[in-house]
C-alpha cells in the first residue's frame, strides 16, 4: 500500500506549526510550483478550506474524484487523504486553520468532529445571497490575514466562522440528507466519531470501539485506515491532542487540571502523551500560542 505524505503546507514536512493558527495563499502561488497537480496527502493537525473562484479541476478525496467547476468551496478536516488537479487558470484561497482554533465547524464535520470525517465540495450559486456573503467574506478573511501581523485574531476567527457556518447551510441544502447515500463504512466511520466523542475522557481501547460496532478490532481499524488513512488509536489519540490544544489555547486552566479533565491521572504522563504528539510540552505549546505558560 502506498504510503500517504503527511504535511503541515503541501511540500513542507516541517512547518511552524505551533506559530501560526491561520495560514492563507493564493491556489496558484503553490499548485503552479508542482505543474497544478497537488498529490494526495492529508494533514495532521490542520483543517484546510480552498475557495475556488475561477478555472475548474478535479478533487481527489480518497479513492473518488469529484469534479471542480467556480465558485466552490472545498473544506477538508485533519487525517483526510486529498489532492487536486488545477486548470491552468484557477484562482481563489487556500486557508490553512489549526484545528484547536476552529470554533465552529461545516456540515458533517460539525457533526463528528473536525479531526474526523470526510472532505466536502460545496458549489456556490452566484444568484444566491449566501453563497455572495461566503465569497466576500473569504475575500475579507484573506485580506485580513495578508495585512494583520500581530494583535488580536477576533476579526479573523469571525470572519471565519461564518463562511463556515453558511458553507454548512448551503451545503445542506444544495445536497440533501447524503446519509442514506453513504457507504456502509462511512456510516461506521461517522458512528465511531460519535462514540469516540462521548467516551475519549475514558481512555477505551480500540476494541471497545469495534465492539460497538459489531466489527473485529482489525476490521475495524482496516476501515478506518482505508478512509483516514490513520489507525483507530490514531484517531482517539488526535481526540484527546485536539481537546487538549483548545483547553490551552481558551482557558487559563494549570496543565496539571486539564490532563486530570481528560481522564490523564499522572501529569507527567500527560505531557510525554502531548510532546510525543505535537513536538512540545502543553506548556511550550501553550506560550507558542501566545498564551502563558
Amino acid at each position: 500500500m502506498r504510503t500517504i505524505p503527511t504535511y503541515d503546507l503541501y511540500g513542507e514536512k516541517t512547518g511552524d506549526s505551533a506559530g501560526f493558527w491561520l495560514h492563507c495563499e493564493t491556489i496558484p502561488s503553490r499548485s503552479s510550483l508542482h505543474h497544478w497537480e497537488i498529490g494526495l496527502h492529508r494533514h495532521k493537525q490542520f483543517f484546510q478550506i480552498l475557495y475556488i473562484e475561477a478555472g475548474s479541476g478535479d478533487a481527489v478525496f480518497g479513492d473518488a474524484v469529484h469534479a471542480i467547476a467556480a465558485p466552490a468551496v472545498i473544506t477538508v478536516p485533519p487525517l483526510s487523504r486529498h489532492g487536486f488537479r488545477f486548470s491552468k487558470d484557477i484562482d481563489g484561497f487556500v486557508f490553512t486553520v489549526l484545528t484547536s482554533h476552529l470554533k465552529t465547524l461545516p456540515a458533517d464535520h460539525s457533526r463528528f468532529g473536525a479531526w474526523l470525517g470526510v472532505p466536502r465540495l460545496t458549489a456556490l450559486l452566484p444568484e444566491h445571497a449566501d453563497s455572495r456573503y461566503i465569497a466576500d467574506t473569504l475575500h475579507r478573511l484573506a485580506a485580513e490575514a495578508a495585512a494583520r501581523r500581530t494583535g488580536p485574531a477576533d476579526l479573523c476567527e469571525a470572519y471565519l466562522t461564518s463562511a463556515l457556518r453558511l458553507t454548512a447551510r448551503v451545503s445542506a441544502a444544495g445536497q440533501g440528507d447524503e446519509d442514506g447515500e453513504a457507504t456502509e463504512n462511512q456510516r461506521r466511520l461517522n458512528r465511531l466519531s460519535g462514540l469516540i466523542h462521548q467516551h475519549f475522557r475514558s481512555h477505551k481501547p480500540a476494541s471497545f470501539y469495534a465492539h460497538a460496532l459489531n466489527v473485529s478490532p482489525t476490521h475495524l481499524n482496516r476501515i478506518v485506515k482505508q478512509l483516514t488513512g490513520a489507525s483507530t488509536q490514531a484517531l482517539i489519540n488526535g481526540k484527546l491532542i485536539d481537546e487538549a490544544q483548545r483547553e490551552l489555547l481558551f482557558t487559563q486552566v494549570p496543565v496539571q487540571e486539564i490532563g486530570f479533565r481528560l481522564g490523564f491521572s499522572d501529569p507527567a504522563y500527560f505531557s510525554r502523551f502531548f510532546l510525543t504528539r505535537t513536538g512540545l510540552s502543553p506548556r511550550q505549546w501553550r506560550r507558542a500560542q501566545g498564551r502563558e505558560g
